[in-house]
């Protein structure tokens, strides 16, 4: 609990001294910006007959600009599964149009679903890829460029410890992960995102390879995402991850329920390994990669009912079928179950 107090009231300080300004600093480009989202749910797993509740995220931010080259942004979740968790904490520079740097703490630049924020999600629980295959949040620096050839295309690039977001005060590496992605929003609503990755958890380098696209226009979401994880020195077997979806909002003309969001999912993903020696269900240097999640499908059906407009305040409906082979080995969260998901992000 004190730790949950000290946390908070360190955030609140940070978010008051951003927001102070001297008389002098007023004639400056300066703007101050605090968000937050908060995701509570309800889950049913029919098979068990088992339910909970959950505050899955509690998240607040301070973003802004000191000039028209120089921005910043601190982000703290008081509530992911119940820890607290500093996410994002980093400058940016923006020298000229279209150029920036980042150095700092962020998410790395990789995939189209794992790049989204908790309220951009258009579902209660993330597909495989966002959240056991290619979810990454490190430290480090990264470069961005922008520009027009006809199309948009937008290009990032960075070098990161390897560390995460807890072990960086000795952490110490001859080599650097790296990640790289680049977009390209081509006409009438299509995208086409492709990106790769190289982590190392622990002794054995992982390189990622993704490629996905969408079609976003006059309400329709369609998309698709591919990613292959290859291990090194062939200490675990490749795993191969699939996210596909469709969403169509529909506008109701009502006060209260803005917009009615049907949806379907469907995701894959083989045998994983987080990168990480086990030995005896413990991290050891002297184990081996081991399987944490095994082979599964997933079909997701529901609805969205957006009290706003879609992502600012949201009531998620969704039920989620999971298909194992006959060795797999179903976790307790990762089984058949009905989800009721209030977002609100402010």
């Amino acid at each position: 609990m004190k730790t949950r107090i000290t946390a908070l009231a360190l955030f609140c300080l940070l978010a008051g001294a951003a927001m102070a300004q001297t008389e002098e600093e007023k004639d400056k480009p300066s703007a101050v910006n605090v968000h937050g989202t908060i995701r509570s749910k309800y889950e049913y797993q029919t098979e068990e007959a088992e339910g909970r509740f959950e505050v899955r995220n509690a998240r607040i931010s301070v973003d802004g600009s000191l000039s028209s080259i120089i921005q910043y942004k601190a982000e703290i979740d008081l509530c992911d599964e119940g820890k607290i968790k500093m996410l994002d904490a980093y400058t940016r520079l923006k020298p000229v149009s279209g150029l920036q740097f980042t150095l700092g703490q962020f998410r790395v630049p990789f995939t189209i679903d794992a790049h989204r924020s908790p309220h951009q999600q258009y579902f209660a629980n993330r597909s495989f890829i966002a959240k056991q295959v290619g979810n990454v949040r490190d430290v480090g620096c990264a470069v961005g460029y922008s520009f027009n050839v006809g199309i948009p295309v937008v290009l990032e690039a960075g070098l990161f410890n390897g560390s995460g977001l807890t072990n960086q005060k000795d952490y110490w590496t001859k080599s650097v992960n790296y990640s790289a992605k680049a977009q390209f929003f081509l006409p009438h609503g299509f995208n086409l995102t492709l990106s790769t990755q190289k982590i190392k958890p622990d002794n054995v380098a992982v390189n990622m390879y993704d490629a996905g696209a969408y079609w976003h226009s006059k309400g329709w979401h369609v998309e698709a995402e591919y990613l292959y994880k290859h291990y090194a020195d062939d200490a675990f077997r490749a795993v191969h991850a699939f996210d596909s979806f469709v969403s169509y909002d529909i506008p109701t003309g009502n006060g209260f329920i803005r917009y009615v969001t049907p949806l379907l999912r469907y995701d894959y993903m083989s045998d994983h390994s987080d990168g990480k020696r086990y030995l005896d269900g413990k991290v050891d240097e002297m184990g081996k990669l081991t399987v944490n999640d095994h082979q599964r499908s997933r079909l997701t059906g529901g609805v969205t009912l957006s009290l706003k407009k879609p992502f600012v305040s949201d009531i998620r409906l969704n039920y989620e079928k999971y298909f194992y082979r006959n060795s797999g080995v179903a976790l307790p969260s990762e089984r058949d179950k009905i989800v009721v998901e209030v977002m609100t992000r402010f």
